[in-house]
């Protein structure tokens, strides 16, 4: 499916912003009215975007649970972590282990803004947030918040949740996951989510269309196939299920979703692990 594009705006408090929009589809409180009627607009395009949202959300907090409870990750870099949005990733892992170390990362001065609410952590374990820009990996590996918050000769679990599908192929994606992926240790582990056309190409037809046209100064993301994201992991080892639609990934009784198609979630994950 390449080709299907979105956009995403540039910062400002004027303009729609993707972070605040975000808030409003899983309904929290951090946006304005501008972000409001974006994101109705987006809604009457495609009614199941507060559902891939809040999908999304349950795939990072099931995705951490697993790595910390099984697979033993006690450190997480997080890139993209966008508005707090509770539980955040340091909370779900430090309550499976208290000791956990969790960075941080984003670009957007709205989540620099609310990063207090990212530094709270538990005694025993250590959160800290990098203002610092993804598709500059070195930003974020030299940063020396990062290097004392974690031990990179030691397993990491990088976390990049609806992230990429920002990044443009001109902004060459791959290579940014590759340079960070190769700055971790073997054990260590990627898990991210990207939205996809696959499960809905006609709505994602009509919103490509009328966001392409609807301009408002908003920078050009993109929605991927399967087998684009799954490129992503290229090099490591796919945990099972492999790459699926993100709530179908190790479902629990928990809090897995109820009720919800693959075309309403149209969203691939998977987590996989650095040999």
């Amino acid at each position: 499916m390449t080709g299907y594009s979105f956009r995403v705006e540039n910062i400002d408090t004027t303009t729609p912003h993707s972070a605040r929009m975000y808030d409003y589809f899983l309904g929290g409180k951090t946006h304005y009215g501008v972000d409001e009627e974006a994101a109705e607009a987006v809604i009457s395009l495609w009614p199941n975007v507060r559902t891939c949202a809040r999908v999304n959300r349950w795939f990072m907090r099931r995705g951490a649970r697993w790595l910390a409870a099984e697979a033993g990750i006690r450190q997480f870099l997080d890139i993209g972590a966008g508005i707090p949005t509770e539980p955040n990733l340091h909370q779900v892992t430090q309550a499976i282990a208290p000791e956990t170390r969790v960075a941080y990362a984003d670009n957007d001065p709205i989540v620099l803004t609310y990063s207090e609410a990212l530094l709270e952590s538990t005694p025993e374990g250590r959160t800290v947030y990098l203002h610092a820009d993804a598709t500059d990996p070195e930003s974020i590996l030299s940063a020396p918040e990062l290097r004392e918050a974690l031990d990179l000769n030691e397993p990491v679990a990088l976390s990049l949740m609806a992230l990429l599908h920002f990044i443009t192929d001109e902004e060459r994606p791959y290579e940014l996951v590759e340079a960070l992926v190769s700055a971790l240790p073997s054990g260590s582990y990627l898990m991210l989510s990207h939205v996809t056309a696959d499960l809905d190409p006609e709505t994602w037809a009509r919103l490509t269309e009328t966001l392409k046209q609807s301009r408002r100064g908003m920078k050009e993301g993109q929605a991927r196939s399967k087998e684009e994201v799954t490129r992503f992991f290229d090099g490591l080892e796919l945990v099972d299920p492999g790459v699926v639609v993100a709530h179908r990934w190790r479902p629990g009784d928990d809090d897995s979703p109820a009720g919800v198609d693959d075309a309403a979630a149209s969203l691939w994950a998977g987590v996989a692990r650095k040999p």
